[in-house]
């Protein structure tokens, strides 16, 4: 994904990659420590690659790293840099064709196709960024944070329930216990997943897989503050 500004003018950068170096200059961070941080490498702010594209992997990252930092100014080069006072709204349209915000309870059913979910009164958003994601939900507690905050939005896609998971991954999973949003990785159990939480004041714990009805992998987040 490769975004431009149309237009190069003294208040904008040309490219993404020259918006993310602004980034970094103004907020007096070390660019290597900052670029290891975010899942990559000074050589891809430089030269050429800077007219490659950056995956929503890297700007989730840039984001966790920036909540202040506009999405807008992010991806197009448009309004002030930092949030505030005279921040413009996200990027984000309501449209009927867009991506679902369904309730965090009802991921079981959604993922397993009852299109009934959608008899909410559901929402659906037009997010260039997370072209691939099938669905939205709203975090809901702490347990995520700093990661994610509560009330914010997150973009999901549906895997199918004999997944290899990419351990340390964020997933929305539906399970015996309940609608989680976690991070998962490598139990030392056989057969189990070690659920994990962001958050030090929630322990980690072992999960069968045979409890996990449904999952989705997290593929991004919209904070909407």
């Amino acid at each position: 994904m490769y975004f431009q500004c149309n237009t190069i003018m003294a208040n904008k950068c040309s490219t993404i990659k020259d918006r993310v170096v602004k980034l970094v200059e103004k907020k007096g961070v070390a660019k290597e420590i900052f670029y290891k941080k975010i899942g990559s490498t000074s050589a891809n702010f430089r030269g050429e690659a800077k007219k490659t594209s950056l995956n929503s992997t890297v700007i989730e990252n840039i984001f966790t790293s920036f909540p202040d930092l506009s999405l807008e100014w992010l991806l197009t080069g448009e309004g002030p840099m930092l949030k505030g006072d005279t921040s413009v709204a996200l990027p984000v349209k309501r449209e009927s064709g867009g991506i679902p915000l369904i309730p965090i309870d009802a991921i079981a059913s959604y993922v397993a196709g009852d299109m009934s979910v959608l008899e909410y009164e559901t929402e659906r958003f037009v997010i260039p960024v997370f072209k691939g994601a099938e669905f939205l939900i709203a975090v809901r507690g702490s347990s995520m944070y700093p990661k994610y905050n509560s009330g914010d939005i997150v973009a999901c896609k549906k895997l199918p329930l004999d997944t290899f998971f990419q351990w340390n991954k964020v997933y929305a999973l539906d399970t015996s216990q309940g609608a989680l949003i976690k991070r998962v990785s490598k139990s030392e159990i056989s057969d189990h997943v070690l659920i994990v939480s962001d958050n030090d004041k929630y322990p980690p714990f072992d999960l069968h897989r045979s409890e996990i009805r449904s999952l989705a992998i997290v593929l991004g987040v919209i904070r909407l503050e």
